[in-house]
């Protein structure tokens, strides 16, 4: 099932390059309490997820701030070597965007996101979304119909639904 409007979002185990290497958090300790957007896509270093997705989220992070948004998270299916290098290459660390590894897809498939393109080489990735969420609930979302797409889960379409 889908995630939708209303429901809370499961716990997952998500990971980061911390200082010392892989390090991993808790998605429920970052939302806990705080107003957060997450914001899924395919995959590090693919097309629309690098020329278009994020770097709507670091153009509007300042608008969202000003709505009391406390963090931008991004979620790929992807390792956090490869999250944090993707971090740094478009801007979105710089900007303060957390990149954040969902390495097994544990998270993306929990919350029905989950998707499969073999003729694409992308095999259980992550469909393009984003959402608000305000203590663990999901107040806004924004999925897209087609992972080639980025209309309703970019930065500026997800900002005018709060």
């Amino acid at each position: 099932m889908t995630i939708s409007k209303g429901a809370t979002l499961p716990d997952a185990t998500m990971l980061y390059l911390g200082a010392d290497g892989p390090a991993a958090v808790q998605l429920s300790e970052k939302l806990k309490g705080r107003k957060v957007v997450v914001f899924g896509l395919p995959g590090a270093y693919t097309g629309v997820c690098t020329t278009s997705h994020v770097p709507s989220f670091i153009r509007t992070k300042d608008a969202f701030a000003a709505k009391g948004v406390d963090e931008i998270i991004c979620v790929s299916v992807n390792d956090p070597f490869v999250m944090d290098a993707w971090g740094k290459s478009t801007g979105a660390a710089e900007a303060g965007i957390t990149m954040l590894g969902d390495a097994e897809g544990t998270f993306t498939k929990a919350i029905g996101m989950d998707f499969t393109a073999p003729p694409a080489g992308l095999i259980g990735r992550s469909k393009r979304y984003a959402m608000v969420v305000e203590d663990g609930v999901v107040t806004s979302i924004g999925e897209e119909a087609s992972p080639g797409e980025c209309d309703i889960s970019g930065g500026e379409a997800l900002l005018d639904t709060i």
